[in-house]
């Protein structure tokens, strides 16, 4: 078992406060947006193995020797590679409104723009990988999201509410048509309307939401952090929640959504394929994008886990790269057994209890090979970031 140090991206978005007060230290005063906990190439955890002078990448100690650190199944099924990313998640402003690729559509936009030659740091790139991006996010904090499209009809009532005559063409379309093709034919209608128009219609509707307040005003603070975004109409179309610490949503393909504010541990399939539809100033492949996007209305599914005798809280999700769960330690209570032939990461986000003999503060985390003999103790809360093989 290995102490992980792990870096922390400075997003625009992030917030300057979340992840400082979680680990105990003082701000910077500059956004700290996430921290990954993992062997993501872009930003690898590190440990420092005895028989070793020096901090190694995770990504190196995995490559030596995957079916130590992964186990034979782990690697049988996924690659000689960890196939999800542990994050901490710290929102202080929107994130892009965006959906992910599914597996195929992943692999066919991949040798689609290598036979293209697009260089894959290209500004105008949008596959990566081959790989598909199924995500959850768990709140620690009150959290704020966007997440599916809702009902036309419910997106239609909320744009005439603002009473702004250049959203009553959208409204009218919502109504007009089959779910599927409202949807389709709305969104289509929006990223692709005349920039200077959009940018009239989203002042007077962030002005309206303003007035309104109540539901609406997140979208006066989406409109705030990016006025004359086309991506604050989008937004209108989809599901607003709000979760309450422990509760968590699970994004699958083709689900457009967006992070709003708050405090997450996030885990997601090792993948960097993102469309984005809105609330950025990077490139959007309006066609690709409407290929990918599942266009029907759905109920955002707030999750909560599932308890067992053993003391393990379960996420329950469909994909098998991740499983995200959490043990609640009580002071004086039996260790819980924590063993597993799949590899695991162990991420404190409460008290002071201990994996093995080492003890977490809170954002502290380790790498636990697969196979390793592992109990947690103490009083706090973690979370076991593993897969299902």
């Amino acid at each position: 078992m290995d102490r992980l140090s792990n870096t922390v991206r400075p997003y625009a978005w992030g917030s300057t406060t979340a992840i400082p007060a979680l680990l105990g230290i003082a701000p910077t005063g500059e956004p700290q947006a996430e921290m990954w906990m993992g062997a993501h190439p872009g930003a690898p955890s590190r440990i420092t193995r005895a028989e070793a002078s020096a901090e190694q990448p995770l990504t190196e100690v995995i490559a030596a020797d995957p079916a130590r650190e992964l186990g034979a199944a782990a690697v049988e099924k996924f690659g000689p590679r960890l196939p999800f990313l542990l994050k901490l998640l710290a929102a202080g402003a929107p994130l892009s409104l965006q959906v992910h690729p599914n597996l195929d559509q992943a692999r066919a936009g991949y040798a689609d723009e290598e036979r293209r030659s697009v260089p894959i740091d290209a500004p105008h790139r949008t596959y990566k990988d081959t790989n598909h991006k199924p995500e959850l996010i768990c709140a620690l904090t009150p959290f704020e999201g966007l997440c599916g499209f809702r009902r036309p009809l419910e997106a239609a009532e909320a744009m005439e509410a603002l009473g702004v005559d250049s959203l009553k063409p959208y409204a009218d379309l919502l109504r007009a048509q089959p779910e599927e093709a409202a949807l389709r034919e709305v969104l289509t209608a929006i990223l692709t309307a005349d920039p200077d128009e959009m940018a009239e219609t989203v002042t007077a509707a962030a002005a309206a939401a303003e007035r309104l307040g109540g539901d609406y005003a997140p979208y006066a603070r989406i409109a705030h952090h990016f006025p004359g975004d086309a991506g604050v109409i989008a937004a209108m179309l989809l599901n607003y929640v709000r979760l309450q610490p422990g509760e968590a949503l699970y994004l699958g393909a083709g689900v457009p959504h967006a992070y709003l504010d708050g405090l997450g541990v996030e885990i997601m399939a090792n993948s960097d394929n993102v469309l984005r539809c809105g609330l950025t100033p990077k490139h959007i492949d309006v066609p690709e994008l409407l290929r990918v996007v599942r266009f029907e209305a759905t109920d955002p599914g707030v999750l909560r886990p599932e308890a067992s005798p053993s003391g393990e809280e379960l996420y329950e999700t469909p994909v098998d790269e991740f499983r995200l769960s959490r043990f609640d330690l009580s002071p004086g209570a039996a260790p819980a057994d924590l063993t597993a032939a799949t590899p695991q990461i162990l991420l404190c986000t409460a008290g002071a209890p201990k994996a093995g003999d080492l003890g977490l503060a809170p954002g502290e985390s380790v790498f636990v090979p697969a196979g390793e003999r592992v109990h947690a103790s103490g009083a706090g809360t973690l979370f076991r970031a593993t897969v299902v093989a």
